[in-house]
């Protein structure tokens, strides 16, 4: 994976991002949808690591364990294992439970044993519900979260009209944590491939104002 628009290419060839008129489950009428969970063969699979992969390489971020939330973190964190393997960096893996484990070794923390840096992985950020569920459970572990990278910055402010500077799922996860939260394409990077000639150009128009309406660049 080479270049953002390359990215943006994939996601839309696996239908994972498509464009139409959609209702986000905050009730918002959206002209793009993102569900990861479109992902669904061994090829795309080793495509999407690969993209993980380089912008973990690239965002120079230092860590010992991969952590993928469930549910959909979890894939994307064991292929992004296997691209890193690709290129000699041999990682943990570990993932957890939506509820614990009652028998065999129980608990909700599945993998390697979750200690020292951790990143997280995971695919777009809304609530960001998944991740901070996961948090709860590191922090109780002998491990420190050292920042999280995601497919897409929606880039949507979570609190519209507040006398505060305004914040994105991004930027509110990213203070939360006291670390980076990278994403591989932003919101700003789809408008830019709308405009390029791939077939698309007439969604280009409505993204742009639902981006200038909704999001923060």
């Amino acid at each position: 994976m080479t270049n953002k628009a390359e990215f943006i290419e994939f996601l839309i060839a696996q239908q994972v991002l498509k464009f139409g008129d959609f209702t986000l489950k905050s009730g918002r009428s959206s002209p793009y949808f993102f569900n990861m969970g479109s992902v669904s063969s061994g090829a795309a699979f080793t495509t999407l690591g690969r993209a993980y992969a380089d912008a973990i390489v690239a965002s120079g971020i230092e860590f010992d364990l991969l952590f993928g939330p469930a549910y959909k973190g979890i894939p994307i964190a064991v292929a992004t294992s296997l691209a890193l393997a690709e290129q000699g960096v041999d990682v943990g893996v570990a993932y957890n439970r939506k509820e614990a484990k009652a028998h065999g070794e129980g608990g909700h923390l599945v993998g390697a044993p979750v200690q020292g840096r951790v990143l997280m992985l995971d695919d777009v950020l809304t609530s960001g519900k998944a991740i901070r569920e996961a948090v709860d459970l590191i922090s109780g572990e002998d491990a420190r979260i050292v920042g999280a990278v995601i497919a897409l910055d929606r880039a949507e402010a979570v609190n519209p009209g507040a006398e505060q500077s305004p914040a994105t799922a991004v930027s509110t996860l990213a203070q939360e944590l006291g670390a980076p939260v990278v994403s591989i394409a932003h919101v700003s990077d789809v408008l830019e491939y709308l405009g390029e000639g791939g077939g698309l150009e007439e969604w280009r128009g409505v993204m742009a104002a639902y981006v200038d309406e909704h999001c923060i660049l």
